[in-house]
């Protein structure tokens, strides 16, 4: 049985940093619901989907623009997702931090893009107020945290531990991961203890052609995800980490939907619901003794899946 966590990363963007305030109302509305001339194909549409196929998502929600914005919308996002049974998990993106009317830390007036960029004792600070915030819009037994662009380093660890967070989703092998810290020389493809805390890391693989790539719906074929489920189990992981974000089945201009991501969507929860024997799509807060196991090296596809990829991709980038 391979332990499948289908992680959507919750973010609001108002597409620059100037005049926000004005931008926030349809950005939100663009972001968080996807509201488009075809009905949502956003954060609810996404939490719907998941629960009718039995499914539990992990939304990895950011708070940290409720500074600027108020405790009211972080709240809708809350309780939408508690409607729909799913797992809350925290999300830190430091950029908003600057936004603030009253600076978290004033002797950073600028902007910051990643957690990393921060040292430990601000780094704790920084987790206790994402989980405060989180907790006051209604969120509970929050346990893992994972960095905005997976940007943390090994600091992020001990500030967990410090924090009593037992999990961290932030190491990607494609991203920031090699040069955080953490199990250096080593590249993580699975779960690893280390300074106390649990460390899931995103799942990566190899294509025949290109760099290594990260598990994420909107950058991977569904015959990809597909070899890549069973290609897993077979290896003996642990666990097989799947990345989205809550406007990932919107085309780029956040006004369409985007066919291929959603028609993706569609059969990965209907092939992760008819195949419970191989595969427990599941949370972080579900008590679990994990094992240790020695570094997996990347997955690999076949040249043929990824070039099917690559026309799909360049199929939705032409049509959508």
């Amino acid at each position: 049985m391979l332990n499948v966590f289908l992680t959507i990363d919750v973010e609001i963007w108002c597409d620059g940093w100037t005049d926000l305030d004005r931008k926030f109302p349809s950005a939100f509305d663009r972001y968080v619901y996807g509201r488009t001339s075809a009905g949502e194909f956003g954060l609810r549409y996404q939490a719907d989907m998941l629960k009718n196929h039995g499914l539990k998502g992990v939304f990895f929600v950011e708070p940290l623009f409720s500074g600027r914005f108020g405790a009211e919308p972080l709240a809708e996002i809350v309780g939408l997702l508690r409607e729909r049974g799913h797992e809350i998990q925290l999300h830190l993106h430091t950029e908003w931090l600057d936004e603030w009317p009253v600076l978290l830390f004033p002797a950073k007036p600028k902007k910051h893009q990643y957690l990393r960029d921060f040292s430990e004792d601000e780094q704790r600070v920084l987790i206790a107020e994402g989980m405060r915030r989180l907790e006051m819009a209604g969120a509970e037994r929050i346990n893992c945290l994972r960095a905005g662009g997976f940007g943390f380093n090994a600091a992020t660890l001990d500030a967990l531990a410090a924090s009593h967070v037992p999990n961290d989703a932030s190491y990607n092998a494609t991203c920031f991961g090699p040069d955080s810290g953490v199990a250096p020389g080593v590249l993580l493809n699975d779960i690893h203890c280390e300074r106390g805390v649990t460390e899931i890391p995103m799942t990566v693989y190899a294509p025949a052609v290109g760099r290594l790539r990260h598990v994420q719906l909107s950058a991977s074929s569904w015959r990809e995800i597909e070899h890549l489920l069973w290609s897993a189990l077979e290896a003996g992981h642990q666990a097989f980490v799947m990345l989205s974000h809550n406007f990932e089945l919107l085309t780029p201009s956040k006004t369409r939907r985007d066919p291929v991501v959603d028609s993706r969507f569609r059969q990965l929860c209907q092939f992760l619901d008819r195949h419970r024997d191989s595969f427990a799509v599941r949370g972080f807060q579900a008590p679990t003794c994990w094992g240790v196991s020695a570094p997996k090296p990347p997955l690999q596809v076949s040249l043929w899946d990824a070039f099917r990829r690559v026309g799909e991709q360049v199929y939705r980038r032409r049509y959508f």
